[in-house]
């Protein structure tokens, strides 16, 4: 006869009685991570120009450090208020405070205005004319349509707290990062998902903007879902979704290709690249075919640089600096921009990545690589190779927590054991 024998609960990446197991992260390294998250803040809350980044650099510097303290002086279940104290004191306070008094970076009014475009007028973006005689930068949407979506609530309901794009994306974040460390095989993904939304790498970024963090959790999403049982479908869906928010997150397709092609074969990429399409198209689709020249002009000429208005976009990072010389310096950076991808689009073809770690590495180095050389820039670009980061990271120590975990992906399904027997 055939016997079925479960594998033991714990070797399941997705099993629900290891959503909120103990952390193992000794308690000095936690310490010793919020405090540095501390310091950052502070460092924010004295040196910072912008009185919306100094109120939320002093709100989470004394957050995070009640979160050390919290860590070294309970030793059972301090990690846990740790991470209430900084995710209450890091995002939800200085978020919603800032939403209350309608104190927000430009972005956010950008993505409420487009809503409301796409709620009355059909359309997320002005038209080429209406572009044509304005000379304020914001009056641009350099978004993808899918990023209009968060602002939709208050198009519709009005201005209130909970219709404030920010709280929306923030949802859409926890949700979302959560499912990709679940997907990629993390058991205590729950606390994880908090640490990460309450560091300074999304929580600063929420508190006064928020656009990219929803993307970039799309992005971990699909990688996630390449990892240790590949769903292609849903991985395009996931990265077609993000495409069609920003274009950003379009090298991420490309390489997530390359390795589906390298490691899976000419089907599975077909299938990938066909789903990923197919979602970004249905979204970009219809807008392209009715205001080809609104998506161009908004999406594709003022981020680069040649609308007859500059983006706001200012770091002392390369890509700007040389764009600030004239027009010469302008063409330099966008040239080296062109040859950073180049180089990197050869290194998939001469070394494409073989695993999931080793594709979202080269996209890191990719991404660094575009936001450094970018003309219009800011530091806080960087949020995507850092969190991309993160996931990886907190993803890899996880599953070397528990060695079961590494097996391939059908280690977790139930094995077959044949036993020979008689009635």
């Amino acid at each position: 006869m055939v016997l079925l024998k479960a594998a033991p609960p714990q070797s399941a990446p997705g099993h629900r009685g290891g959503w909120l197991s103990p952390v193992s992260v000794p308690r000095y390294w936690a310490a010793a991570a919020f405090a540095v998250c501390a310091a950052f803040a502070g460092g924010v809350a004295l040196f910072s120009t912008n009185d919306l980044h100094r109120l939320w650099g002093l709100i989470a510097a004394c957050s995070y450090v009640a979160a050390a303290m919290a860590v070294l002086a309970w030793r059972s279940r301090g990690i846990d208020l740790a991470l209430l104290l900084s995710v209450a004191g890091a995002l939800v306070t200085p978020l919603f405070l800032n939403a209350a008094d309608g104190q927000k970076q430009p972005e956010v009014s950008v993505i409420a205005r487009s809503a409301g475009q796409l709620v009355h007028d059909h359309s997320p973006y002005q038209s080429v004319a209406s572009l044509a005689n304005v000379h304020d930068p914001n009056a641009y949407n350099p978004y993808l349509p899918v990023m209009a979506l968060f602002g939709v609530p208050r198009a519709l309901f009005g201005s209130h707290v909970i219709t404030d794009p920010r709280v929306w994306f923030g949802l859409a974040f926890v949700v979302i990062f959560w499912l990709a460390l679940r997907m990629a095989g993390a058991r205590n993904s729950v606390r994880w998902t908090v640490f990460v939304a309450a560091s300074p790498v999304i929580a600063f970024e929420l508190a006064v903007g928020g656009t990219d963090v929803p993307i970039l959790a799309l992005m971990c999403l699909g990688f996630a879902l390449l990892w240790r049982q590949p769903r292609f479908v849903l991985a395009g869906i996931a990265l077609g979704l993000a495409s069609a928010a920003k274009a950003t997150a379009w090298p991420a397709v490309i390489v997530a290709a390359v390795l589906i092609g390298t490691r899976d074969g000419k089907r599975p990429v077909l299938v990938f690249l066909g789903s990923a399409l197919a979602a970004c198209v249905a979204i970009v689709g219809p807008v392209a075919i009715l205001w080809p020249g609104a998506l161009a002009d908004n999406t594709i000429l003022f981020p680069l640089g040649l609308a007859d208005v500059r983006s706001a976009a200012a770091s002392p990072l390369p890509g700007h600096v040389l764009a600030d010389t004239g027009h010469l310096g302008h063409l330099v950076a966008v040239g080296l921009l062109v040859l950073a991808g180049a180089a990197i689009a050869a290194s998939l073809v001469v070394r494409p990545p073989k695993t999931v770690p080793a594709a979202v590495w080269r996209l890191i180095i990719g991404l660094t690589l575009m936001f450094l050389l970018a003309p219009a820039t800011r530091f806080g670009y960087f949020i995507y190779p850092a969190s991309l980061l993160l996931w990886l990271e907190v993803s890899r120590l996880e599953l070397r927590q528990s060695p079961a975990q590494e097996a391939p992906p059908a280690a977790g399904q139930a094995r077959v054991v044949s036993a020979a027997g008689s009635a």
